[in-house]
């Protein structure tokens, strides 16, 4: 067990390096084995922190109940966010930066305390952020086609890529996160809509379950933290020279610019 968990570490880890998409990694886990899948995801984080990347937040995966029935699960996942995911608002980002990428919008919570006990409440994380933004997840994988199972996406770092915030922080009390309306746009042109409810009924939702997942397994949020928590809308494939922007009542907007894909 423990060989096919590294040997679906090394598998994902030289997609990433070589630039070339690889086969899906869930014939070499149990099926249905969420912990070996982040028993995979461990490793290749712990060798990026090896490399001297710096963890400065989390992300959250699958929060539409749709996408959570599509994959056969009942609950989101989660992936690191590193330093170096973060792109400036309106910032080229390099077509091969990210693998087979796709834009999604969401709302980000900025933290100011730790959160580390496993049963944290509403309250307590209500109090804990500093602020809310709005962002964009360049999501991407590893995996060739985006052929994934929840195994896969687990494995693969929830997905994860890049993410791109505004730069207007706003406090909770001043936005209504359930109810604004999400709008996503390629050159002017709506191509995802959404609201802050189609995140498990509410981003607090999202952002409660994560503070909690994380004290348990060992990893607490902490203070000075960016947790993207989940998309609003439908994700979009991004194509090389896209401009998207996402607007989010209440919160402003930001912008994703890719680059042309190189010849």
């Amino acid at each position: 067990m423990t060989a096919s968990i590294e040997q679906a570490a090394a598998q994902l880890l030289s997609a990433q390096t070589s630039g070339i998409p690889c086969p899906p990694v869930r014939g070499l886990l149990p099926e249905g084995d969420l912990a070996a899948a982040y028993a995979v995801q461990n490793i290749n984080v712990q060798r990026a922190e090896g490399d001297g990347r710096r963890i400065i937040g989390r992300k959250i995966g699958l929060t539409a109940k749709s996408v959570q029935k599509q994959l056969g699960v009942d609950q989101p996942d989660y992936g690191i966010l590193f330093a170096d995911m973060e792109v400036q608002d309106g910032e080229i980002v390099a077509w091969d930066r990210v693998l087979q990428p796709k834009a999604e919008a969401e709302v980000a919570l900025v933290l100011e305390r730790d959160l580390d006990r496993p049963d944290t409440t509403l309250t307590e994380l209500v109090a804990a952020t500093a602020y809310v933004l709005p962002a964009i997840e360049i999501v991407g994988s590893r995996i060739a086609n985006w052929d994934i199972s929840i195994l896969d996406t687990i494995a693969d770092n929830a997905s994860s890529g890049a993410y791109v915030l505004g730069a207007a922080p706003r406090k909770l009390a001043d936005v209504d996160l359930r109810l604004c309306g999400m709008a996503m746009f390629r050159a002017g042109e709506p191509v995802s809509v959404g609201a802050g409810a189609a995140c498990l009924g509410h981003p607090l939702n999202a952002a409660l379950w994560l503070a909690r997942t994380m004290a348990k397994v060992g990893r607490p949020l902490q203070a000075g933290d960016v947790v993207l928590t989940g998309a609003l809308g439908p994700m979009v494939a991004a194509r090389p020279g896209d401009i998207i922007e996402a607007r989010i009542e209440g919160l402003g907007s930001v912008t994703a610019a890719f680059g042309r894909e190189a010849a």
